[in-house]
């Protein structure tokens, strides 16, 4: 019989201790450390033992191992083959994370479907075969080689893997999932940490890809230990606000590509739609111009996306000044209101200030301090800017207004969604070819400039 022994491992790093430590000497946590039994004789190998096509390892020269570019799995999705850097790589291990509800589920589940000439076992522990039947019945697809079942133990999982033989595995999710090997509920830090050695080892020996999703905690930080993260080939962000349809999935970590680039998804009634032009749904459809609205030009990784920034100034009826910011840093706009100020002669402190980032988004780009700027003094002073007219350019301090990178790219990109003239900072202007650019491109220094070109 195997003996048991108890271990205390932190919640936040997953470091191990015989005894309870009140502070964890890896991460720094306070109170994280969370008791488990787990068995002392391992066999954690056995879970995969009778898997045929395991190949065993030996060291070889770097120059005999060979690989193909081509050799990426495509989904039939845009939007997440760029994100994975061009499709999935065999015997890679991906991580999906977000908040319950988001639609991670229905995200991997679609992308299963999607996939031609490959054979998916898609692997639930959180719903029935009858559940993910219903699911798959809303999302309209063809596909005739995705297969389903509903398992909790890995080595059940690999029993189904041995018998099936597919090209890509799904499992949802990693918290839900248990090996015989620790003695310990499903969701414990051993157990996750357990489970992804045990995927990751077989995805490795097998070049057969393995897509988790993986839950969150209530700070958005992937739940489960530190090290699944440092396991794992790429670590994926699905995002988005629940009140809007728009979901951003974005890349932490990519061992086989880059973590610049995202892909915007819309969530319908008959799943994820793919959204190859997000400017177009973010910027407001108005029919006249109204004032303390101003369109920025922002990238999300490395993508020029076009959003409508409103502003709502109006004077304190209760004494004390509101301020509130929807989809921006609450700081950086006090900030920019002190520089309005002081700089600009603007008397702003005595009235409320509401800005608001249009169609949910929250937006860290430096980029779109102008058009902050720009809409707060329209709305003050009552005059519209007009809805063909864009901003990409960072405020300072002294009220100068700075370069942004990429310029070059919003540009090209205001010019193809028709916009008529854009403003930028001088200096970003230096290197630029105009006359190649169909657009009125307005070079600034200061902020006084735009305001007298805007409201003049």
């Amino acid at each position: 019989m195997a003996k048991t022994k108890s271990y205390y491992y932190c919640r936040e790093c997953g470091y191990q201790s015989s005894s309870w430590l009140g502070k964890c000497p890896e991460c720094g946590q306070w109170n994280s450390f969370e008791q488990e039994v787990v068995q002392s004789n391992k066999t954690m190998s056995s879970s995969f033992r009778g898997v045929s096509g395991v190949p065993s390892s030996s060291p070889r020269l770097i120059q005999e191992v060979t690989y193909s570019e081509s050799r990426r799995i495509g989904t039939n999705c845009e939007e997440f083959d760029r994100v994975l850097g061009g499709g999935i790589v065999p015997g890679s291990l991906i991580l999906i994370g977000g908040e319950p509800g988001i639609g991670k589920s229905t995200l991997l589940l679609q992308t299963a479907l999607s996939i031609t000439g490959q054979k998916v076992l898609y692997v639930s522990g959180e719903e029935s075969e009858q559940q993910i039947k219903m699911r798959a019945d809303r999302i309209s697809h063809n596909s005739q080689l995705c297969y389903v079942v509903s398992e909790t133990s890995t080595q059940r999982i690999f029993e189904h893997i041995e018998s099936l033989n597919p090209d890509i595995i799904v499992i949802d999710s990693i918290q839900t999932v248990s090996t015989e090997s620790i003695d310990s509920s499903a969701g414990s830090i051993s157990q996750i940490r357990e489970c992804t050695t045990e995927f990751q080892r077989y995805a490795k020996r097998t070049g057969i890809p393995v897509l988790l999703i993986g839950h969150i905690t209530k700070d958005g930080s992937l739940a489960g230990p530190k090290v699944m993260e440092h396991i794992v080939d790429a670590v994926l962000q699905f995002e988005g606000d629940r009140n809007y349809g728009f979901r951003i999935l974005r890349a932490l970590k990519n061992r086989f590509g880059s973590t610049a680039e995202l892909g915007i998804f819309e969530m319908a009634g008959s799943g994820l739609k793919e959204v190859s032009n997000p400017s177009q749904f973010l910027l407001g459809q108005r029919d006249e111009t109204l004032s303390g609205a101003a369109i920025a030009a922002t990238l999300e990784g490395a993508r020029p996306i076009f959003i409508e920034v409103q502003s709502l100034v109006s004077s304190a009826v209760y004494g004390t000044p509101q301020r509130n910011a929807n989809g921006f840093d609450f700081r950086r706009l006090s900030m920019l209101l002190a520089v309005l100020e002081k700089r600009c002669g603007f008397k702003l402190g005595a009235k409320d200030v509401f800005l608001n980032i249009a169609g949910g988004l929250r937006v860290n780009d430096p980029a779109i301090d102008l058009a902050v700027a720009c809409s707060i003094l329209s709305s003050n002073v009552d005059i519209p800017i007009s809805p063909r007219i864009c901003m990409a350019a960072e405020l300072g301090l002294s009220g100068e207004v700075r370069p942004v990178s990429r310029v070059e790219q919003r540009i090209s990109e205001a010019a193809r969604l028709g916009f008529e003239r854009i403003f930028i900072s001088k200096y970003s202007g230096r290197n630029l070819e105009k006359p190649r650019y169909p657009i009125d491109i307005v070079e600034i220094s200061v902020i006084e400039e735009a305001f007298r070109k805007l409201f003049s």
